[in-house]
């Protein structure tokens, strides 16, 4: 008898749900919330609100195009955190309902490890899957880590940010510049054009594994500072360099940590995930790193970068072939680590 999972992520402004049998992807559907925009984030209340209005229509969607019926499922996995609270309460509480009428189990998934196990998304059998053990480097708006993957259940943070994330340095330095939200994108598709050698930022200097993002963002807000007050054109008139220059920068202290833990762990696979792993300069840099020094190199489809259901599917299916299960009266938690 086929296993087959329903998917539903709500951690934050993406409503999302997918479904997979026997762990192959039989469809993704993915709401994303524009409202946010004007206001440079997400904003918490609207988020949630979103949430309830589009999680029904998404739902539906997913079960149709994987061409299923509901009593087909075997069991529901949703994102528990972390997360905002508002936002996983509607996945969670959605989840809950659903698991009730049709008489299925349900299966917390922790968002962080969907993103870790998203490279196990497959569309056929042929498709290639890390072996374990395997390095991720966990890059978003909110996580920056480096995590030693021993299985699906064994996973050890080995570095992590103690302060920004990657994702968060990329945004708000582009909110700096004027750029809009979110600024990853567009400082992406700037530095296409730019020089990354043109200007220089401050690199921390962090003992081990762990990242910091504090110093770099205030080396650059202080770049633009002064240089401003010397030409109040200068952002426009520098764009690119900047950009250019900031993303180069923000590689170079992803791979620094991440080449130290490579000769640490001896590992001979690396993977990223997260939503900073659909930055172009970061997929290009990592899979360099990768070829140069014998390693295989998993860089996820970007449709799997940013949240999705389809990683929460993935991971809830692991934890189904365990019997890992989880209870009714589970309540979403906003804030945990790998």
């Amino acid at each position: 008898m086929s296993t087959i999972i329903l998917g539903i992520e709500s951690s934050c402004d993406d409503t999302s749900a997918a479904v997979i049998k026997d762990g192959l992807l039989l469809s993704n559907v993915i709401a994303s919330q524009k409202v946010h925009e004007e206001y440079g984030g997400v904003v918490p209340e609207l988020a949630s609100r979103a949430h309830q209005q589009n999680i029904v229509p998404v739902v539906d969607t997913a079960i149709r195009r994987a061409g299923i019926s509901p009593s087909d499922i075997s069991a529901i996995a949703f994102t528990r955190g972390p997360g905002l609270l508002g936002s996983l309460l509607v996945g969670t509480s959605f989840a809950k309902g659903m698991a009730i009428g049709l008489g299925c189990r349900i299966v917390d998934v922790n968002h962080l490890h969907g993103h870790v196990l998203s490279h196990f998304i497959r569309n056929t059998v042929t498709d290639r899957v890390p072996e374990f053990p395997y390095l991720c480097l966990l890059i978003s708006g909110g996580n920056s880590q480096i995590i030693l993957v021993n299985s699906p259940r064994d996973m050890q943070v080995l570095g992590q940010t103690i302060d920004d994330a990657a994702g968060e340095a990329f945004d708000k330095c582009a909110k700096v510049m004027g750029l809009p939200y979110p600024g990853g994108p567009h400082i992406d598709c700037l530095s296409q054009e730019g020089d990354p050698k043109r200007f220089k930022f401050a690199k921390p200097h962090i003992p081990e594994l762990d990242y910091s993002f504090s110093g770099l963002k205030t080396s650059f807000l202080y770049t633009l500072r002064d240089n401003v007050k010397a030409d109040p054109d200068f952002i426009e008139n520098n764009k690119a360099d900047l950009a250019a220059s900031l993303q180069a920068t923000i590689i170079a202290i992803l791979l620094d940590k991440l080449d130290k833990a490579v000769k640490i762990t001896s590992v001979k696979t690396v993977a990223i995930g997260g939503g900073v792993s659909a930055n172009s300069g970061v997929r290009a840099a990592v899979a360099d790193y990768c070829a140069s020094h014998n390693l295989a190199a998993f860089i996820p489809e970007r449709a799997f970068t940013t949240d999705n259901a389809a990683m929460v599917a993935i991971a809830g299916y692991f934890k189904y072939l365990d019997g890992d299960f989880c209870a009714m009266d589970a309540a979403p938690y906003a804030r945990v680590s790998v």
